[in-house]
């Protein structure tokens, strides 16, 4: 390899750090053992195979190069002619790299996909028999995939930001789509950021962050924290289409495979894994479809005949025992489920989004065959991952923004060589803020202190192995929902509650939470509830923002502190934070 132009030295400093709790959720998942009582955390934290040969490796060339070093200073210092300044010279020409950007350069590199507004209608699941996905398929053959995964928030905006920065929405008070991330989380946190800090090589393309289809420098992310991330557009291709087509409206326009953005995407991706450096590369590619317009070539819409739709399990009356508060802040019936009904779109809206999924799938295999061709193959970690779900007509709702299970289960696959065994399931329940404390550790990486999931290197590497983790997903100020291996938990911010058993009731028809005899299984599942969050109230969007919280102005959850390290809020009082060891910058 030679290293890419215009990098210069490798930055290998300490990551930052913060000094943050984990804000009262799952005590037993935030552990970074896994979750597994009785465990030293830092046995899973341990350093992967190949990070252990590179330690092994770089002592010997270290060695080595000690050894040359005393012969060449001997000669030179012995030389009849004198040269010593030639001899100077050639050892500070002909230097060794750094041992640190030598252990770098063992570290495995990141291939992490990200597919927006993906629900698990893919093949592995078993959800959809309707669905076609054969490229994620043959991604979930090659490693572990979970199907028991929920999102951190079943919305866009919280759900990524949770995940790039390792912050539940609880904590960092970012609940919302339309606001910038940046106002709850300091620069150097994300995930991106901690890899770059190691000696990686970081670049992405499309939707990873929220906006993030405008570029590092477009101002919905932190440039600094990237090598290279361009701009593309967003949800129009080329010709432009309406927002809405494929959902309220039928698809006019004849595309062809080029002329959405995730190609392009796609094809970037591509040309940044197979490009020759030193560094390792962490590489995001932030997949748009099947986010809307569904509106993709003609010939993915003909895979999904109309008159073989098939709808999903759904009951009329679903609603009747549900309390109002999620009926009136959860299902709003009269939005978009009533505009599908009006406009007898529901068999035509569902063709549409599988048409979507199956160009992202496309485009997926794409990837994947470059992937698979790639001389760093058997170096190379992958992830796949989708912000949340998507619910079409179940308990009367469309979209995401529920705490029900359409809306936060997501797929999620790994693929990590010498960890996983290809092809196997796991269905413990997770949430994807597992995603940050895992990969440092698969990565050989410290675990920063803010990056409150477990690590699920343990059920990597034994998908049945014992777990006593839930999966916590939460929408709003204080609606959160506990997944465990059987039941759904939710309790909403008045107080009301929902339960379902998933080994009798998979769709979530019967709401047990008012049947007395299940009063000790709510009272284990409210354990895991977070006892505060940040008091941000519903708002309009406006000016009137920082007003959010009762304390008023509010800018980020941490600041930095005169030694580089960051402090948290008060957990006891959000409204102040917690001591700098000095002055803050």
């Amino acid at each position: 390899r030679t290293r890419r132009e215009g990098r210069g030295t490798v930055n290998t400093d300490t990551p930052h750090r913060v000094a943050m709790t984990n804000g009262g959720n799952n005590p037993a998942s935030n552990r970074k053992n896994g979750g597994n009582e009785g465990t030293d955390a830092s046995s899973h934290r341990s350093y992967c195979s190949w990070y252990r040969l590179g330690i092994l490796a770089s002592l010997a060339a270290v060695l080595a190069l000690a050894v040359s070093l005393g012969v060449v200073l001997s000669n030179g210092s012995s030389s009849d002619n004198g040269d010593e300044a030639d001899t100077a010279s050639v050892v500070s020409t002909e230097r060794a790299p750094s041992f640190d950007a030598k252990i770098a350069a063992q570290r495995p590199n990141v291939l992490f996909i990200s597919v927006d507004d993906l629900n698990t209608w893919i093949g592995y699941t078993g959800r959809n028999p309707q669905t076609k996905t054969p490229n994620i398929d043959r991604l979930s053959s090659m490693g572990v995939s979970f199907t028991n995964a929920h999102a951190a928030s079943p919305l866009c905006n919280p759900s990524r930001t949770a995940v790039w920065s390792g912050i539940r929405p609880h904590v960092s008070g970012c609940y919302k789509n339309y606001e910038n991330w940046k106002k709850y989380i300091a620069e150097g946190l994300g995930l991106n950021s901690h890899f770059k800090a190691n000696g990686y090589f970081t670049a992405g393309r499309g939707k990873t962050y929220h906006l993030s289809v405008r570029g590092k420098d477009g101002g919905q992310m932190y440039a600094s924290e990237w090598d290279d991330y361009p701009k593309m557009s967003e949800w129009n291709v080329t010709p432009p289409i309406h927002r809405s087509a494929g959902y309220f409206k039928d698809v006019e326009t004849d595309l062809e495979e080029d002329d959405d953005p995730d190609w392009h995407t796609v094809d970037y991706c591509i040309d940044r894994m197979l490009d020759d450096r030193a560094e390792p590369f962490f590489l995001a590619c932030g997949i748009y479809k099947p986010h809307l317009p569904w509106a993709v070539p003609r010939k993915y819409y003909d895979l999904f005949p109309l008159d073989e739709i098939q709808l999903p399990p759904h009951l009329e009356d679903d609603l009747d025992d549900v309390p109002l508060y999620a009926v009136e802040n959860m299902s709003k019936p009269d939005e978009d489920y009533a505009k599908i009904m009006k406009r007898g779109r529901w068999k035509a809206a569902i063709q549409s989004y599988l048409a979507s999924v199956a160009y992202a799938d496309m485009n997926i295999g794409r990837l994947l065959d470059a992937y698979e061709k790639s001389p760093e193959r058997d170096n190379t970690v992958v992830v796949l991952w989708s912000d949340h779900g998507w619910h079409f007509g179940e308990k009367r709702h469309w979209k995401k923004m529920t705490l029900w299970e359409p809306a936060s289960s997501v797929p999620f696959i790994w693929v990590v060589p010498g960890v996983t065994t290809p092809g196997t399931i796991c269905d413990r329940p997770v949430d994807l803020m597992t995603i940050y404390p895992t990969l440092c550790d698969l990565a050989g990486l410290d675990i920063p202190d803010h990056a409150g999931g477990a690590n699920i290197r343990p059920l990597l590497e034994e998908p049945d192995a014992n777990w006593d983790g839930v999966a916590l997903s939460t929408m709003g100020y204080m609606n959160h929902a506990i997944r465990d291996q059987r039941y759904r938990y939710i309790r909403y911010e008045d107080g009301s509650e929902e339960l379902y058993d998933h080994l009798i009731d998979d769709n979530e028809f019967n709401n047990l939470a008012t049947d007395s005899r299940y009063d000790s299984i709510k009272e284990r599942l409210s354990v895991y509830l977070p006892p505060e969050s940040i008091n941000m109230k519903p708002w309009k969007w406006g000016p009137a923002w920082k007003e959010k919280l009762t304390c008023g102005e509010y800018d980020t959850i941490v600041k930095k502190c005169d030694d580089g390290n960051y402090v948290a809020r008060d957990p006891n009082n959000f409204c102040m934070f917690l001591d700098c060891p000095t002055s803050v910058r």
